[in-house]
């Protein structure tokens, strides 16, 4: 597979690092972070862990979260290409509704994240669409290399519990992507989005 990706042709890169754990100039979120993500790695020596809820149950398009008081629903579909303006460059798809996008970066996307759905004490959080619009191909498990099925994915919580973190990472050969949803007492906050690290 690496070298089918490496006999790609050239084409533009239109993705950016504006949203990158790099870019977290927050202190207490850039810690949090640190502890969790890949962007942080650097980051997350000698730090304690923070209080995590692995997921409760998954298939192929949908994880799901329940802790007390808390319960977050990840559920993917098939992309509908129709409707959609497509920017190629040659044979490469570049961007979906005049952005780039993750997930196979140059391929037509097979899934597109249909909904977020965030319960706290029964409230609804609202994840906005543009939080995950342009995020496809999103696989909720990858393999060791022992073969066995395995996650990343994660809700956390800051230690003074004002701050959750849901946290996806999608591990595929054609350059993952990690996502990270904030939301601050009760309200969506922003999110923080790493990409171009392999398998």
């Amino acid at each position: 597979p690496l070298l089918n990706f490496a006999q790609k042709k050239d084409f533009p890169d239109y993705r950016t690092k504006k949203e990158s754990f790099a870019k977290v100039y927050d202190k207490s979120i850039r810690a949090d972070l640190g502890v969790f993500t890949i962007g942080g790695v650097e980051e997350s020596i000698g730090k304690l862990p923070l209080k995590k809820l692995s997921p409760h149950s998954y298939t192929r398009n949908l994880m799901s979260f329940k802790g007390d008081n808390i319960e977050v629903t990840v559920t993917t579909g098939q992309f509908e290409p129709a409707g959609r303006k497509l920017t190629k460059v040659e044979d490469y798809l570049v961007k979906i509704d005049g952005k780039p996008f993750y997930g196979d970066y140059g391929e037509m996307p097979a899934t597109a994240i249909k909904s977020v759905i965030v319960l706290i004490n029964k409230d609804t959080v609202v994840i906005p669409p543009v939080a995950y619009a342009d995020l496809f191909n999103l696989n909720f498990t990858y393999k060791d290399k022992a073969g066995t099925e395995r996650t990343a994915n994660g809700v956390f919580f800051s230690k003074d519990s004002k701050r959750i973190y849901i946290y996806l990472q999608s591990r595929d050969e054609n350059g993952s992507y990690e996502v990270t949803w904030i939301v601050e007492d009760k309200k969506y906050l922003r999110r923080v989005l790493d990409w171009g690290f392999t398998q």
